[in-house]
């Protein structure tokens, strides 16, 4: 990949990259809060500030990878203290908590989405700012989406496993967490594999469709 072509996707992609990372931590801590757990917010975590929810492997180096090579900036925060123990109902606070972080980014696909068809419908031949608006938020569509799904797979430390969770007893709660142990392992064999293109398939339907949807209500 060229020099202009890494500078053009990093510059399109970082506005997406940053509010999806963001707005999936804020989401968790909010959650908590409306639960009985105000840890995230008192440690500064309940926050839209970037520099709050950065980890240099998450927040650095995977995404400028990504958007090296020339796909899609991925990557995550540092991610905000919970302690269930708060909780006036455990089970239902770590599902809805954990829920949360993917369901902000599934929000923001969906907003992503209509301001992509908005541009479509309402300007076709846009060109300056509006051509680049539509452009960040094609990549923020896709930055969404994929985080979403990624997010929602149930192996643990990922919010689909504390999901799952929920419904296993104590100890088979337990041995179901210690796989986190092999999680950079997980992510690795995902992120250069097929699978993880496999696993999209669902999202990659769901945005197409939800496009198709606003462009048919817009038009």
């Amino acid at each position: 990949m060229n020099t202009q072509a890494f500078i053009e996707n990093f510059s399109l992609s970082v506005p997406g990259f940053l509010l999806a990372i963001v707005f999936h931590e804020y989401a968790h801590a909010w959650m908590a809060k409306r639960f009985g757990d105000n840890t995230a917010e008192l440690s500064g975590r309940m926050t839209f500030n970037p520099m709050a929810h950065y980890d240099l492997m998450g927040t650095v180096i995977f995404p400028l990878f990504g958007a090296l090579i020339g796909g899609v900036m991925f990557g995550w925060a540092k991610p905000v203290p919970v302690d269930p123990r708060y909780f006036k109902n455990v089970r239902s606070g770590v599902f809805w908590v954990s829920f949360a972080g993917p369901l902000a980014n599934i929000l923001l696909a969906v907003i992503s989405t209509f301001i992509v068809a908005f541009i479509m419908v309402y300007y076709p031949t846009a060109d300056g700012i509006l051509a680049t608006v539509q452009k960040m938020a094609h990549k923020s569509l896709w930055i969404n989406m994929i985080l979403a799904v990624f997010n929602l797979i149930p192996f643990p430390p990922l919010d689909g496993s504390k999901m799952v969770s929920t419904f296993l007893d104590y100890e088979a709660a337990r041995k179901y967490e210690e796989l986190g142990r092999y999680s950079f392992v997980f992510i690795l064999l995902l992120w250069f594999t097929n699978i993880f293109s496999y696993l999209l398939l669902p999202a990659q339907y769901l945005a197409q469709g939800m496009l198709v949807v606003f462009l048919s209500v817009l038009g």
